[in-house]
């Protein structure tokens, strides 16, 4: 529970448009439905509920979004808990303008 306590590190949606020009970790915490009616290219979906079991590649940043930036928070929060460098998108696919798959 402690790992509500926890502080992670935040972008919008504009800062994280300009990094997908980069080679990033992109995990969309949003359920395989709401994945499938739209998301970011080369984001990879791992729900919420299994983030738990879920390893990122230890050595980049991991960007988390969902839909407004609530689960996409509880899921970096649980995330640097374990000592995994990551970073919330905030305002989620829901202020998400750029294009989607």
């Amino acid at each position: 529970m402690f790992f509500l306590f926890t502080k992670v590190d935040s972008i919008s949606t504009a800062e994280l448009e300009n990094k997908l020009k980069e080679n990033i970790q992109l995990i969309d915490v949003r359920t395989p439905g709401e994945f499938r009616r739209g998301h970011i290219k080369n984001a990879k979906n791992i729900p919420l509920n299994e983030i738990g079991s879920f390893t990122p590649t230890a050595d980049k940043k991991t960007y988390i979004i969902c839909h407004s930036g609530a689960r996409s928070k509880l899921a970096a929060k649980k995330l640097k808990k374990r000592g995994f460098d990551v970073v919330n998108v905030q305002g989620g696919m829901h202020a998400w303008r750029g294009k989607i798959v």
